[in-house]
């Protein structure tokens, strides 16, 4: 039997692709969000629902789910934004109650927001000390989850993700914002000094690496979903204009580089490339779709 996998926030810009790319792996998906199904693969069995009052019985409709992909979370781009501190509760509710449920494999979006400032390589074993309440929000629940499910028999998984390229019309990045100033006819658009070094994923690779994980349980706990590579935003920039043959002009050093943001970090990819290599794939780089 195909494994069944629940994948929250399903409509969204991590979700869509998420959908594609487990159903691509050959398992059944039941897709939840709030939004209409919009651009969702068809395959999917599509519920429009508020997953946190949903009666889970009911959506469930007598099959529970083998594995559950939480991706649902609002307002990723606005790192400060205070829905984030007031969402923690109901997020470690659901996981809960899915738990309750019997689904035996929970694995929930991170972001490499929840490290804060650092330089070098993240491991699972880096210290957290988030810089924004997207970061701290995050962290949080993850420290109540793997405490929640040590020791419980629940195969737990925390998607640690980094910096998504491409898909851009789906998302709020400054790729977006970028794109909308090209049809506004601006000359340029302002930009930090793009000097630092990030891991940055085609949307299409992350989706890839987020199925693996799904479609397997050996490898557990924090798992980075990354490049592997620090690329100097500059470079990123400049490909996505060449690349969409845009007339815009990057304004570097417009605005002051966030104390956050670190000179040069990027994800371990050592369990990733695990879980890969015994899906018989390999981690692709950025610029690769």
């Amino acid at each position: 039997m195909k494994k069944n996998v629940l994948v929250t926030g399903a409509a969204g810009y991590i979700g869509q692709c998420v959908v594609k790319a487990l159903l691509d792996s050959g398992a059944d998906v039941l897709a939840v969000d709030l939004r209409p199904a919009g651009g969702v693969d068809s395959r999917a069995r599509y519920v429009a629902t508020d997953i946190f009052t949903s009666p889970l019985d009911e959506l469930f409709a007598g099959r529970v789910p083998d594995a559950c992909c939480h991706l649902a979370w609002q307002d990723g781009f606005r790192h400060n934004s205070p829905y984030h501190m007031g969402a923690v509760s109901q997020h470690y509710d659901l996981m809960r109650r899915l738990a309750e449920c019997g689904v035996g494999q929970i694995a929930v979006m991170g972001t490499m927001h929840e490290i804060g400032y650092h330089e070098g390589a993240v491991t699972a074993e880096t210290p957290c000390r988030p810089q924004s309440l997207y970061g701290i929000a995050k962290n949080a629940l993850r420290e109540a989850l793997m405490r929640e499910f040590a020791d419980s028999g629940i195969c737990f998984q925390w998607l640690r993700g980094f910096y998504l390229f491409g898909n851009d019309g789906m998302n709020h990045s400054v790729f977006t914002k970028m794109l909308e100033a090209e049809e506004a006819g601006a000359e340029s658009f302002p930009l930090s000094s793009g000097h630092n070094r990030c891991d940055f994923i085609a949307i299409d690779s992350f989706a890839e690496q987020i199925a693996a994980c799904l479609m397997q349980t050996e490898v557990q706990g924090i798992i980075n979903c990354c490049s592997g590579v620090a690329t100097p935003f500059r470079d990123v920039v400049d490909f996505f204009i060449r690349d969409r043959k845009l007339t815009i002009r990057p304004d570097y050093g417009a605005f002051p580089d966030r104390p956050y943001d670190s000179p040069a970090i990027w994800g371990d990819p050592e369990p990733i490339d695990r879980i890969l290599r015994a899906a018989g794939k390999e981690r692709r780089f950025f610029l690769q779709a």
